[in-house]
């Protein structure tokens, strides 16, 4: 009896200890909002996917502008169908594989720019009643009544289509649209049985040889009539009526499709997928812990976090070892391929190794790889640079050796203007299009490849790529204080206007004077000293913001001639720090993340980028950032949250913050592991060991670090 009085008497505290230990994680997919970035110039993906998977299956709209590269905009309601690759956050268009759309009636068959608004695929969307969240979308048809429900495997998306009453209900597979960008070459469509159809589409576009292999299932039977690139799919549709539809894609062939279909979703448990991306999403997001009292910043942090997660995607089968593409590398070597060798110790070397890949099936790092095919869009050796990163922080399951050779033989290519930069020292802008801003990238990737000759003890490499690396001082001009075209007899381009931007890169000489991130010494050097750098630097955040006629909308997000809408001024404001002025950095550091970075719809100064302007907030917001090439230095700047806990690979990383507000914005003193820090950029080592960094706060500004 006293025992049983006491088990009374205990089991309250029993009950609660019981549902504190079965209290479940944050939801951390419920801070994402997928449409910041649907508005502007933002191009972000919306549909269902998971963390770098093969499908992105989501809403095609009409226009086939360039505000269109996704497929999506906050500005327009039409949909021509749910296709199931999308790009996120490019500055071109291409994709849209495998659409597929619910219909009633007859309907007329027409490229979607095309559309007849009396006929056609096409239907308005009813936005108002539409979900987007991490791993599941959902929108009514208004055309047709039709609610469009989908999800995804790594493989597979499975669309949900409820239908009214209907005798003359479809599914139209639809293998002709991929816009205008993206034009189809061959196609092939077959009935395997009543339920099952196959194919593939092949097309050229951005990428000049797309090849995408397909199997689609319904959940009932279904009679098949083609014309053309199109199958109707049709059957009667009861009141009410969820008809399903498994996709599965393959880069290889349709047998592979049918494998994938088969090992990731061979039953039909709509909800029960939904329920495991967004599983999926909330381990990934959970990878970094903030603590904030700023809604708006969470929100935007995670959502942050998750279009850094869209791409790369992956581009193998089943079974074989995880390969991807969508490598923008001109964008996310900057931000975002440093992000990944800290947050995701399981997926950087599959990263790099992809591109090891690539360089063996086409002679060279890729620049801009994508579904196969290398674009060479953009400048420079972006690729070369992710890789000299892995090796200089000697990523765990990288061949190093394998991975400098790679460096070293893609740098030493006579192609896309290297042939002349070896035979002048630099390239002329009179012999090639945008000269600095292709030389001038090439110079960030030799000081990477000589950091990787010098980790792996490669000295006269090592040397010739540094000295290699300081070939866009040719550039420089001390009588105006800007880069500027040089001709072949080694004349200035002339007469020289600051705003002339042919001989840049979606820029200008303001901007392009800044692009040294490896060489921050060489321009004090040629400026006259810190004083003149830090002077000139001033000038660029407090310059006109004038572009000139007929700028690129690519140049947006300007402080003066500063452009945080496009990438290469992204590390410009961590050189205040490098110069011994943290609180200018520190000041524009938060400027930008609370001025460029909001909830809207527009709430990107620009193309996400693959996931680069959203890796430039994370870092930042956390209090650092990488500004060097291949290098395991990340500069402090001005953390936003009082915590936050990073998951490594030794365990946690740990950034406190005491004090820190809008006002308390400056570093006062940092530790880590308790132990006094006095240098102002973090060690990749110590943050990939678990550490716990410490950044006390105040509102006035020191300098704490030697």
């Amino acid at each position: 009896m006293q025992n049983n009085h006491i088990l009374r008497q205990a089991l309250p505290l029993f009950l609660l200890l019981a549902v504190a230990a079965c209290k479940p994680a944050a939801d951390y997919t419920s801070y994402v909002d997928v449409r910041i970035g649907t508005g502007g110039h933002g191009h972000v993906f919306v549909g269902a996917d998971v963390p770098f998977g093969m499908v992105q299956l989501g809403p095609t709209s009409i226009p086939q502008q360039w505000d269109w590269c996704s497929g999506y905009h906050a500005s327009d309601s039409t949909v021509i169908g749910f296709s199931h690759t999308h790009l996120s956050g490019t500055g071109i268009g291409d994709l849209f594989d495998v659409t597929v759309m619910p219909v009633i009636g007859d309907v007329k068959y027409a490229r979607g720019y095309e559309a007849d608004p009396a006929s056609g695929l096409w239907s308005y969307a009813d936005r108002s009643r539409e979900i987007a969240e991490p791993g599941y979308y959902s929108v009514p048809l208004l055309r047709y009544g039709i609610t469009a429900e989908m999800t995804a495997t790594d493989r597979v998306g499975i669309s949900r289509f409820t239908f009214p009453e209907a005798p003359d209900a479809a599914v139209v597979i639809d293998l002709e649209n991929g816009g205008c960008w993206d034009r189809l070459t061959g196609s092939h469509l077959e009935v395997v049985d009543a339920q099952t159809v196959q194919g593939w589409r092949f097309s050229t576009g951005w990428a000049k040889d797309q090849k995408q292999y397909f199997r689609a299932v319904f959940s009932k039977h279904v009679i098949v009539t083609q014309e053309g690139p199109f199958a109707r799919c049709s059957f009667a549709a009861a009141e009410g009526e969820k008809v399903l539809l498994k996709v599965a894609l393959s880069p290889n062939s349709m047998e592979a499709a049918a494998k994938a279909l088969e090992a990731e979703l061979p039953g039909w448990e709509f909800d029960a997928v939904r329920k495991a991306a967004r599983a999926k999403w909330n381990d990934a997001l959970g990878v970094i812990k903030i603590d904030t009292d700023d809604a708006s910043a969470r929100t935007i942090f995670y959502t942050s976090l998750y279009h850094t997660m869209i791409a790369p995607s992956l581009f193998s089968d089943t079974g074989a070892p995880n390969t991807y593409t969508t490598f923008s590398l001109w964008d996310t070597y900057r931000a975002a391929m440093p992000l990944y060798n800290i947050i995701l110790p399981e997926k950087r070397a599959e990263f790099v190794n992809t591109m090891l890949d690539i360089y063996d099936a086409q002679g060279k790092l890729p620049v801009w790889h994508l579904v196969g095919n290398e674009t060479d869009c953009m400048v420079g050796n972006p690729g070369v640079i992710a890789t000299a990163d892995a090796v200089v922080k000697g990523i765990p399951g990288v061949d190093l050796e394998r991975a400098y050779a790679a460096c070293k033989a893609s740098a030493m290519l006579d192609e896309r203007g290297q042939d002349l930069r070896k035979q002048y020292g630099y390239i002329p802008c009179d012999l090639f299009a945008e000269a600095c801003g292709y030389d001038m990238e090439y110079a960030i990737a030799d000081a990477a490849v000589a950091h990787a000759a010098e980790k792996l003890g490669y000295a006269d490499d090592a040397a010739y790529f540094t000295e290699r690396s300081h070939s866009w001082r040719n550039f420089f001009d001390a009588g105006t204080g800007f880069v500027r075209g040089r001709t072949s007899t080694g004349g200035w381009r002339t007469p020289f206007d600051p705003l002339y931007r042919p001989d840049y890169t979606e820029g200008n000489a303001w901007q392009y004077t800044w692009l040294v991130p490896q060489d921050l010494n060489g321009i004090v050097e040629l400026f006259g000293g810190k004083d003149a750098t830090l002077e000139h630097l001033d000038q660029l955040f407090a310059a006109s913001e004038e572009l000139g006629e007929g700028a690129p909308p690519d140049m947006s997000g300007l402080i003066g001639q500063y452009v945080h809408g496009n990438e290469p001024s992204h590390h410009i404001v961590y050189f205040y720090t490098m110069l011994g002025k943290p609180e200018k950095t520190a000041d524009l550091v938060r400027k930008i993340l609370a001025e460029q970075y909001t909830t809207a719809y527009d709430g990107l100064a620009g193309n996400e980028d693959v996931g680069q302007m959203s890796a430039w907030y994370i870092l930042s917001a956390l209090g650092f950032y990488q500004v060097e090439p291949a290098s395991t230095q990340f500069w402090f700047g001005s953390p936003i949250f009082r915590k936050a806990e990073v998951k490594v690979a030794g365990g946690t990383f740990t950034v406190k913050a005491p004090g820190v507000s809008e006002e308390n914005r400056y570093i006062q003193k940092v530790t880590l592991n308790g132990k006094p820090w006095n240098k102002p950029y973090i060690e990749f080592a110590d943050i990939e060991a678990g550490a716990t960094l410490t950044m006390e706060m105040g509102a006035e500004p020191v300098v704490w670090y030697e």
